[in-house]
């Protein structure tokens, strides 16, 4: 980053600071209980991942159509981005936060008592569109922290939901282990009822000023900040890239650890999760570099880890050990890089933070869902070599954006 570009962020963190009210650090225990709502909401759109054998069989779906409850709720959280998250910037948020949590444990346990796959399918809907709350919590530590913290508050508060991701998968297998997949939802909505009490004891007001605009004026801004905000654009763009990256990792893997040739059992390979866990904890500094001005530095070298990943975790057949040292380096890579990019999009339009956001994670979203259709189709036609072909190819297609977008702005 260049001289002109430190004075013009030190001038907007300044801004930020005047137009949020935040004067002071959050407490250590309020960013810890924005990262566990975080994770805990968007864990519930996760857990049906390794529980469709059980849910086809429950509700007589077949196996070449039991996807669909996947693809409902990754469409209705595409749709809640749009949808819900900008109404930060219109309502109360410590509100709205409360009632989509609300609303989140009334789907769970719809799910949980479900008897048809009609009810199913409706309370998988709602939860996905409901789990958008994460954004609104993302957004909202935004606002309430300092300008000095904000980077690694943001950084920390976001690792939850990429620890909710990787987590809700090996809490799904154990709890369907001991009573069953209805037992994994029910005790979800018990558990984000605890986190709703919480919330209301300990979340505070904001004296940000919300927006008048008009609601369907309100998404339309949505569009507008990708045309007028360019850092917004090109973050984006580095954010669909990087989790196309991430889902070609997640959603494959269990094919070759589950083949003949590994034969690991469900709940051994939901515990490589865990690896991604510790790459995400260990990103959570990223933000705090953004705050010093490193951000674009952080980005580069995320990157070129991102890519070299993938080079270790073509090693599957080879070695397990270094199979997770890759999955701790792309976890890292991607969620520093994740990190870095709010930290670098809330510099600007403090008024729009939650607009920001939903911008931002509707990108986060394409890559998503793109990453999840091509690993499969991939992995059926060349194997895990061709996996970590597409792996690699996008991950390096995105340092070269990367560097290609920090010439263009140092000229």
């Amino acid at each position: 980053m260049n001289v002109k570009e430190k004075e013009t962020s030190t001038a907007e963190h300044r801004d930020n600071s005047l137009q949020s009210g935040a004067s002071t650090p959050m407490s250590r225990f309020m960013v810890l209980l924005f990262a566990t709502a975080c994770g805990m909401a968007v864990a519930n759109i996760y857990f049906a991942h390794p529980l469709l054998d059980a849910l086809s069989y429950e509700f007589k779906i077949d196996h070449s159509t039991i996807g669909i409850i996947i693809t409902i709720t990754q469409v209705c959280y595409a749709l809640g981005l749009l949808l819900l998250v900008p109404l930060g910037d219109l309502l109360n948020q410590r509100r709205l936060i409360i009632g989509q949590m609300l609303l989140s444990v009334a789907a769970l346990v719809v799910i949980g008592l479900a008897q048809s796959s009609t009810v199913l399918f409706i309370g998988m809907a709602m939860v996905g569109m409901l789990a958008t709350v994460t954004q609104t919590l993302v957004a909202y530590a935004s606002t309430l922290s300092s300008p000095e913290d904000r980077g690694s508050t943001v950084g920390f508060v976001t690792s939850g939901v990429v620890i909710g991701i990787l987590l809700a998968r090996v809490f799904a297998g154990i709890l369907t282990d001991i009573g069953g997949w209805r037992l994994v939802y029910l005790t979800s909505a018990a558990l984000m009822l605890f986190i709703v009490g919480l919330l209301y004891k300990k979340l505070p007001n904001s004296k940000r000023k919300q927006t008048s605009m008009s609601y369907p004026k309100l998404l339309l801004s949505v569009l507008l900040l990708i045309i007028q905000e360019r850092i917004l654009l090109v973050r984006g763009i580095l954010g669909m890239l990087i989790f196309v990256s991430f889902s070609i990792l997640w959603t494959s893997l269990v094919l070759p650890l589950s083949s003949t040739s590994h034969s690991l059992l469900h709940s051994a390979i939901g515990a490589f999760g865990l690896a991604g866990v510790a790459g995400a904890l260990a990103a959570t500094r990223a933000g705090r570099l953004a705050d010093q001005g490193l951000g674009q530095r952080t980005t580069g070298i995320s990157l070129a880890l991102l890519l070299a990943s993938w080079f270790l975790i073509s090693f599957i057949d080879h070695s397990l050990f270094v199979l997770i040292v890759g999955i701790i380096l792309l976890d890292l890579a991607v969620q520093a890089v994740h990190v870095t990019n709010q930290s670098m999009i809330f510099t600007v339009r403090p008024e729009a933070r939650s607009r920001l956001t939903a911008a931002y994670m509707i990108f986060y979203s394409i890559g998503s869902a793109t990453g999840s259709i091509a690993s499969t189709n991939i992995y059926a036609i060349f194997g895990w070599n061709g996996v970590c072909l597409l792996g690699a190819s996008v991950s390096a297609f995105a340092l070269l954006f990367w560097a290609l977008m920090s010439y263009l702005t140092s000229e």
